[in-house]
């Protein structure tokens, strides 16, 4: 049994849901992704055919804020970035290139940014949110849902926000009319959507 709090297949086809509980604990372990979900609903009708994923996700860690990454200094005229962390040195550089331009950000060395002639202080800088590990989990929560689905299951719909997800899949046109069944589902862990 995988270490979640509710993790249910629902199909009609004893032999069916039992296979698709095994390929989604594997593929759910692969990416580990484990570690994130709390609880997961899939409900599979072959014979529509219909691929539906609920599920709630475990609290997760807030975005990575400049503060985070390294010490702000300002002094007349230019803020130095000490990096203390090189894990989001890049998204950091890509940040501040985004938001002061190129020619305002140095990098003499991989552990110190000079920012020159830019109008934050370095309370301000500090909050900048750099990275939020929540979108990556997203991406790869919906690609391992994509491996989960039957094969051949190309028309899908998707949303992830406030620690809450579903997943549709299916060989034809979804219906319109599909909230009805993904509050169901949630509502079977016990859950509101």
């Amino acid at each position: 049994m995988l270490p979640i709090e509710y993790f249910e297949v629902e199909c009609e086809e004893a032999t069916g849901g039992e296979l698709y509980q095994k390929i989604a604990g594997v593929v759910l372990l692969d990416h580990d992704l484990i570690r994130v979900i709390a609880k997961l609903h899939i409900f599979i009708d072959p014979t529509v055919p219909l691929f539906v994923a609920v599920g709630i996700t475990k609290r997760l860690p807030g975005p990575v804020q400049v503060r985070d990454v390294g010490d702000v200094n300002a002094q007349e005229g230019r803020i130095t970035i000490s990096i203390a962390h090189e894990t989001h040195l890049a998204p950091l550089l890509t940040l501040l290139w985004d938001k002061f331009g190129k020619e305002r950000v140095d990098q003499p060395d991989r552990f110190t940014i000079i920012l020159h002639g830019v109008d934050l202080d370095a309370g301000s800088l500090m909050e900048l949110p750099v990275i939020d590990p929540s979108e990556a989990l997203y991406k790869d929560l919906i690609y391992a849902l994509q491996v989960i689905q039957p094969e051949g299951f190309k028309v899908r719909r998707q949303f992830y926000g406030d620690g809450k997800f579903w997943f549709v899949a299916s060989e034809n046109t979804i219906c319109e009319d599909i909230m009805p069944l993904i509050r169901e589902k949630f509502a079977r862990m016990g859950e509101t959507l």
